[in-house]
């Protein structure tokens, strides 16, 4: 017998992830996002939080990102493997699952290598929504590769970024990006040096994947009133920003017990002061205050961006047929004859 409904789940392929993207067009989808992380933001209190469990080892690491708002569980599955890229494979890949809270079924499973660069950047746009100087117009792109075009639409489909100033310490990153963005509208300038790249930018964007203690900004390279999104930094021991910086900035977190072991500030004391983002976008903290101070947001990804972007998808593939349906879960006549089932299926 084919399978009940009941036993079939929506699962996106990266095919039809990117079916759905270009069917709604990447800024729509980077702008929608960007308001749907920020409604769960608002709303953080309802969330279970708990930073991300990993299992880490000398070549990178694997993490499981869960949480519920009482009603949907989420959790996803990604890693990072910085070496990946030396032998053709991507550095980060990822799945998620939504699942009814009421029942445990699950009712989508979708891959999450493309989703989540694009919450990582719908992320970075709320972030510099709150914070970065109004009238921001240049963003500099520090690290160019497969994080940086979603980087730079979101900031000018959310922002209104009109000029990015590329760097790479590899060449051909920049070229690439360059490429893939020169239709976009964006003014588009190639840098030789990160210190070159962030000449007169309103907002300067980090994304490397070196898992070590870098120093892609140093102090000398921020000046007054800019808004730094710190987002490569995100396991214990790799670190963007010279800690200067973080003496000299108001710095802006995510959820503090999983950044101060992965974000720039497992640098600092333990009480150095942050705050946390939820509470700007709720109007419960200040943001920016004047225009010469220097805001960071250092960025790790949280569980509830993922939720927030797994609840997007399910909500837009309604009448698109952008999904197959897989025999997730075993449905017997009788709940407590499984083995029956079995049996049967002979």
């Amino acid at each position: 017998m084919p399978p009940s409904q009941k036993a079939l789940v929506p699962f996106v392929s990266v095919e039809n992830m990117m079916r759905l993207v270009h069917a709604i067009g990447i800024e729509t989808v980077l702008a929608e996002l960007t308001d749907a992380i920020e409604a769960d933001f608002v709303r953080w209190a309802l969330f279970d939080k708990t930073p991300r469990v990993a299992s880490h080892s000398r070549d990178g690491v694997i993490e499981l990102m869960p949480t519920s708002d009482g009603e949907t569980y989420s959790f996803k599955y990604v890693n990072g493997h910085p070496k990946n890229m030396g032998s053709g494979l991507q550095t980060v890949t990822a799945f998620g699952l939504l699942a009814d809270v009421s029942t445990g079924y699950p009712v989508l499973i979708t891959e999450m290598t493309l989703l989540t660069a694009l919450r990582t950047a719908a992320t970075s746009a709320m972030a510099a929504r709150h914070l970065a100087p109004r009238d921001a117009r240049v963003l500099a792109l520090i690290g160019n590769g497969a994080q940086a075009e979603f980087q730079a639409l979101a900031m000018k489909a959310v922002n209104g970024i009109d000029t990015v100033r590329l760097y790479d310490i590899d060449p051909r990153a920049t070229e690439k990006t360059r490429r893939n963005l020169k239709n976009s509208g964006l003014r588009l300038i190639v840098c030789r040096s990160a210190e070159e790249a962030v000449e007169g930018a309103d907002i300067v964007t980090t994304c490397t994947a070196d898992k070590q203690r870098a120093t892609i900004l140093s102090d000398n390279m921020v000046g007054a009133g800019v808004h730094i999104n710190a987002i490569g930094g995100d396991c214990p021991g790799k670190t963007e920003l010279h800690p200067d910086i973080l003496l000299r900035a108001d710095t802006f977190v995510e959820y503090p017990p999983q950044t101060r072991v992965e974000g720039e500030i497992q640098q600092m004391p333990a009480d150095y002061p942050v705050t946390e983002l939820w509470k700007v976008i709720a109007g419960e903290a200040p943001g920016r205050r004047e225009a010469g101070q220097i805001t960071l947001f250092d960025s790790v990804g949280f569980a509830v961006e993922d939720f927030s972007a797994l609840a997007y998808v399910r909500a837009r593939l309604k009448d698109t047929g952008l999904c197959a349906m897989l025999d997730m879960i075993a449905d017997p006549d009788d709940p407590r004859d499984l083995f029956g089932m079995l049996q049967r299926a002979q």
